[in-house]
């Protein structure tokens, strides 16, 4: 039997052994063998820089908006964007910040984690602390150069990356809510790059839960190859409490729904407000295919986004894919309009 996928198995294993690092706040030197010292690599590590590419969710924002009110393309976007985009990029580093820290007792028990800079010992915890605080000050005063709406934006963003991490809330250790909470980022960075073309008005609801949802199709399929690659039942729960309760069916089952949730929102934002998009769905279907299939590699990149990008037929899609949005964000296919316009009533009403 594969202990991976019987929660039966993990319950009671956990039961027979105790588990290391079980206070979140528990010192490293307690739990965690230290290889080396404090340094400034150390610190530099744990703010993730290598991450930073994930704020590339920020650029749908702007392009969206801009689609719909071109007026906004002027000189003073590009310092706007330059500026939202770093504010952006240092909120993101406070949270991974508490993040590294936080998890650290937990990280000794997975096969790479523990390599880490804080559980070997290369961080300062006090320094950590002060550097979590810093890069959110900073970042959020990045933001108000921007707007009011942006800087708020980010500060919800790093509220957000405390509900995940930090006890008593901790969504990170809770089914489901793992993933939603932490998935929501995604329409938080579309916000962000809303706010920065400079468009008063809310996005579209349906596009807002759209990029959600797929963040949440992502984490799922994230925790689905981090399970896996847990043969010890007592491993994967010391490092991630969810994983008591989460086996590989129920994870297939929640990337199910919200991959279809995060299409069905996308089709109503297309059929409301841009019809055009409707030709983008086989790429998007190619994307989310070909990223899913990487959850059955071994020491799947999907469990490591920052290493996305040496996947060439992922890359390739994802260029493709967003290359196709963004000329039919702006080309008009009028052919497109009376091919879906609404038929069948009509003929109803010439029947009768």
């Amino acid at each position: 039997m594969n202990p991976a996928r019987s929660h039966t198995a993990k319950t009671s294993a956990m039961e027979a052994a105790p588990i290391r690092g079980d206070s979140i706040f528990a010192t490293t030197a307690l739990n965690i063998p230290k290889v080396s010292s404090p340094s400034v690599r150390g610190h530099l590590e744990i703010a993730r820089i290598d991450h930073w590419i994930k704020n590339v969710f920020v650029l749908p924002g702007v392009v969206v908006a801009l689609s719909l009110d071109p007026t906004q393309l002027t000189p003073a976007l590009v310092l706007r964007f330059i500026v939202g985009l770093l504010s952006t990029c240092l909120i993101a580093s406070s949270n991974y910040v508490i993040n590294e820290v936080i998890d650290a007792p937990a990280d000794i028990h997975h096969p790479t984690k523990f390599t880490r800079p804080v559980p070997s010992g290369r961080v300062s915890i006090r320094w950590a602390y002060a550097q979590w605080i810093a890069l959110m000050i900073i970042g959020v005063g990045l933001g108000l150069l921007v707007s009011i709406p942006f800087a708020a934006t980010m500060i919800f963003l790093w509220i957000m990356g405390c509900i995940y991490n930090i006890p008593p809330l901790r969504s990170k250790d809770l089914p489901y809510l793992d993933v939603l909470s932490e998935a929501v980022n995604n329409p938080l960075r579309m916000l962000a790059g809303w706010f920065i073309a400079g468009i008063p008005a809310i996005p579209p609801v349906s596009l807002l839960l759209s990029y959600w949802m797929v963040g949440c199709y992502f984490m799922a399929i994230k925790r689905f190859a981090e399970l896996r690659c847990m043969v010890n039942p007592v491993q994967a729960i010391a490092y991630r409490k969810s994983f008591g309760f989460y086996t590989e069916e129920r994870l297939l089952v929640s990337i199910m729904f919200y991959g279809s949730i995060a299409m069905l929102c996308f089709g109503a934002f297309i059929m409301r407000y841009r019809l055009e998009l409707i030709l983008t769905f086989p790429l998007v279907a190619l994307v989310m295919a070909v990223y899913f299939s990487l959850a059955f590699k071994e020491n799947s990149a999907a469990q490591a986004p920052e290493r996305l990008t040496r996947e060439p037929i992922l890359m390739a899609s994802v260029i493709a894919c967003s290359l196709l949005m963004g000329i039919l964000l702006v080309l008009d296919i009028p052919i497109l309009h009376r091919i879906f316009a609404p038929t069948v009533f009509t003929n109803v009403q010439v029947w009768r």
